[in-house]
């Protein structure tokens, strides 16, 4: 159907809801990514997450436990667990806050950032096979559209919701 302009008129349908909505494409798309991402990492030896960590803590180092949470939208103890391991490994050390002793700061170690190095480089290769068959324009598109989409959802969301559990009864 064309506007009188001549312009296909906007689809006023309600959303299809079910296996051909947006929402539910997305998922797939994402748990494709992730599964494609997860395999590679697990050769390296890196638990789901922990590349977050590595690149947050690349591009800023000595956050504390709980900016890191929050910057990766997780719950504390999730973050403590994976820094538990990570501290193991010899990827990561924590040392105590100057001003507040009670704030641990984490720090890549030397391991650490030759992991996150190689963590990049297995995002890069992943991303250049995801998006192989998309023209630059279409590839700014779908940028300008994901981020869209996050800003949509951190508006309507406070980061809290995303370190609660499913079905916990605590909302502030």
């Amino acid at each position: 159907m064309e506007a009188p302009s001549g312009e296909p008129s906007p689809d006023t349908r309600a959303p299809e809801i079910g296996v051909d909505a947006l929402g539910y494409l997305l998922v797939q798309v994402t748990k494709l990514h992730r599964a494609h991402a997860h395999a590679a990492l697990e050769e390296l030896g890196v638990y789901r997450g922990q590349n977050f960590i590595l690149t947050a803590l690349g591009e800023q180092e000595g956050l504390a436990q709980s900016e890191l949470a929050d910057r990766l939208l997780v719950r504390p103890p999730t973050i403590s667990t994976s820094l538990e391991r990570m501290e193991e490994a010899g990827w990561i050390e924590r040392r105590p806050d100057p001003g507040d002793r009670r704030i641990s700061r984490v720090y890549l170690t030397e391991a650490g950032h030759a992991l996150r190095d190689t963590v990049e480089s297995l995002w890069h290769d992943l991303e250049a096979r995801t998006f192989a068959d998309l023209t630059g324009e279409q590839r700014d598109s779908l940028w300008q559209m994901l981020h869209q989409i996050r800003e949509n959802l951190r508006q309507r969301c406070r980061p809290q919701h995303y370190r609660q559990r499913p079905g916990s009864n605590h909302s502030k």
